[in-house]
């Protein structure tokens, strides 16, 4: 490195040092002279205007409803009916006019409560209309705490802020005192949903601006943070954490609050405002009072991050910034270019036609900062690189060579295996009774059959005796390879049982598969990871008698002819599995019509939707009852396409197999 001089270093922190210096001095003096002296101007007149806006759509929303529930509680039929509310006709008369005042409430939902028995009725669009009382009131239960406050409190009404946080609703209700003379005899009024009220008034895009609404007491009636409201505030008295005072932990702000309060309360309509600490961050709050909801509006600005000053007051300000900083980096980009970009460049071109293998290149070293350092150092890497390079070529080149052979070998034995696979498909697809079942049912069936792989674990069986069929859908564990192998055992120990059994029950046939499974498999030294056990369904069709004998292993027999759908379930126990199953013959009418459908867990188990579950038992069977009475090829055609557009993007889990038939 050099040892006298300015270094590359040293040239670039000077600059640097020197443009920063000369950019934020003045940008800085101007932007705290103008910012500081406007901000809490404009964030006071920003924050009256935006709480005068909040008030004027609250009036605007809300006191339309308690009007409405004032009329409701004034009402000469009302108070006629709950002095007397054993007379029907008083009744029948009062609650056909609180159904007219329904309609013109917002939410289409009143209630009455009686002050004398303690019933509460109510009404609205979720529910049939009710004469009689959804429930009765009682003193001793805390949520009807705020019914027996309401009627002993003096004033003439109050406004209850409820949430329900299962439901995660949140409700503000007018409860306006019946009174007959001087007695309350009960409480009326009317029910708006808040959760709209939030999304309008309190949730707001607005940076740094938090709105609030306070009861008279100072408990948080609505905010962002639903945590903070105070519920039930006709019965109860709010904790300190849902006040706005308990928000302020300053004893000063607090204060401060109570006398804002205090004079937005003495002249409605006006803003009062003050300076506090509210979330950890100094912010200004205004208030105003809504006397007839007797509520607070508050506005709570950060000015910090709110955005008060006008735009075009900034722009002059950004212009003047923006143009010195561009003068300044102008003359900073000249100072680069000639100290440090124009040598460097010089470089690039050396270390650019060292990368394309020109290694014999003259790598500028002229001078004696760290450019030219660089420059001795690219030209003795450059050396070393050729080096490097010439030996790796050669090693390259050996390696090629070697991973050819290796790839060669690996596509020959990958061919080799690809074509034991397309040979076993073909064999197993020889075994499948398709030729059968089509000779001898024709169009009164369809099999839907898709294994998940070239190969796989399900099939399904066909036998004629006569005027007798037996029908079968067999799944063997796994898929793939080994289902495919499975099922090779599977087909051959039910050809064995039903040789040995005959087709008249189909119980037979499964207990002796089951046995036959079970001698092929007792000596065989298997993996305890290895499952050979098999589902199986297999019906026996009697055309002269008209009717059907099913015996199935985990697998059921649905039928449906449009209209109803019933099914018949398997033994519990697959065949093979550890503990031997029990199998038995179910008879089943064999009606006109009807479709009667065996399906194996492949396709009920399909994940698919946006959550990725199941297709699942009951999906399928009202997809059965829906497509029953078209015929087989369009119900192939749906059951097929219900899965697919149910499938989507995911992939096939397992082997899938419907088999289904019906004689007309």
């Amino acid at each position: 490195m050099a040892t006298w001089g300015f270094g590359l270093r040293a040239k670039s922190i000077l600059a640097l040092v020197a443009a920063c210096l000369l950019a934020l001095l003045p940008a800085s003096l101007l932007g705290w002279q103008l910012v500081e002296g406007v901000r809490d101007y404009f964030g006071e007149a920003y924050a009256r205007n935006y709480t005068q806006l909040k008030r004027e759509q609250i009036l605007g929303l809300l006191d339309r409803e308690l009007a409405l529930a004032k009329r409701l509680a004034g009402s000469q039929l009302t108070r006629q009916w709950l002095a007397d509310e054993d007379a029907p006709a008083k009744k029948t008369l009062a609650l056909r006019e609180a159904e007219a005042f329904r309609l013109d409430l917002h939410d289409h939902a009143y209630f009455i409560a009686s002050g004398i028995s303690g019933h509460f009725f109510f009404n609205d669009d979720s529910k049939p209309f009710s004469a009689q009382p959804r429930y009765t009131l009682d003193a001793a239960k805390a949520e009807d705490s705020w019914f027996f406050a309401t009627l002993r409190r003096p004033e003439d009404y109050n406004i209850n802020v409820n949430v329900d946080v299962p439901l995660q609703i949140t409700m503000v209700w007018f409860n306006v005192v019946i009174r007959d003379r001087d007695r309350a005899i009960g409480v009326a009024g009317a029910g708006l949903n808040l959760r709209e009220f939030l999304a309008e008034f309190i949730n707001t895009e607005e940076a740094g601006v938090t709105p609030i609404i306070l009861a008279r007491s100072g408990a948080i009636q609505a905010h962002r943070d639903t945590k903070l409201i105070s519920t039930n505030q006709a019965g109860s008295t709010a904790r300190a954490e849902q006040t706005l005072a308990g928000q302020l932990a300053d004893a000063v702000d607090r204060a401060e609050l109570g006398r804002a309060m205090e004079n937005a309360a003495a002249r409605p309509g006006q803003v009062a405002s003050f300076w506090a600490t509210l979330d950890g961050r100094r912010q200004l709050l205004a208030l105003s009072y809504v006397p007839e909801l007797k509520w607070y509006v508050v506005t709570a600005v950060d000015l910090k991050t709110a955005q008060v000053l006008d735009g075009d007051w900034l722009r002059t300000a950004v212009l003047v910034v923006v143009g010195t900083l561009a003068l300044l980096l102008t003359a900073f980009a000249l100072a680069v270019h000639r100290l440090v970009i124009h040598p460097l460049r010089r470089l690039h071109r050396s270390a650019t036609a060292i990368s394309h293998g020109d290694f014999q290149v003259s790598v500028p070293a002229d001078g004696r900062d760290e450019i030219a350092d660089l420059g001795r150092a690219f030209a003795t890497m450059a050396e070393k690189v050729r080096a490097y390079t010439e030996n790796l070529e050669r090693e390259v080149q050996e390696r090629t060579q070697a991973l050819e052979a290796a790839n060669r070998d690996m596509r020959a034995a990958h061919q080799k295996i690809s074509d034991s696979i397309d040979y076993a498909s073909l064999i197993q697809r020889a075994i499948l009774p398709a030729r059968q079942l089509t000779q001898q049912l024709g169009e009164h069936h369809f099999v839907l059959w898709r294994p998940r792989d070239v190969v796989g674990g399900d099939f399904y069986v066909f036998r004629a005796d006569g005027p007798r069929y037996l029908i079968g859908v067999v799944d063997c564990a796994g898929h793939g390879v080994p289902g495919a192998l499975m099922t090779m055992l599977a087909r051959a120990a039910l050809d064995h049982a039903m040789s040995e059994a005959g087709i008249a029950s189909p119980a037979e046939v499964l207990r002796r598969t089951d046995a036959a499974m079970r001698a092929m498999l007792q000596d065989t030294p298997l993996p305890r990871a290895i499952a050979t056990n098999m589902d199986a369904g297999l019906v026996c069709v009697d055309l002269e008698n008209r009717r059907m004998v099913y015996a199935g292993a985990k697998i059921p027999l649905f039928w449906s002819d449009g209209e109803t759908l019933a099914s018949v379930p398997g033994g519990r126990r697959a065949i093979g599995d550890r503990r031997q199953g029990e199998y038995s013959d179910e008879v089943v009418p064999l009606r006109p019509g009807t479709t009667y459908t065996l399906v194996t867990d492949g396709y009920l188990d399909q994940s698919g939707g946006e959550l990725g579950y199941g297709f699942g038992n009951a999906r399928f069977a009202s997809l059965l009852r829906e497509v029953a009475r078209r015929p087989l090829r369009e119900q192939a055609q749906a059951l097929e396409q219900a899965l697919g557009e149910y499938q989507g993007e995911h992939s096939q889990r397992d082997d899938i197999t419907i088999l289904s038939f019906r004689f007309d």
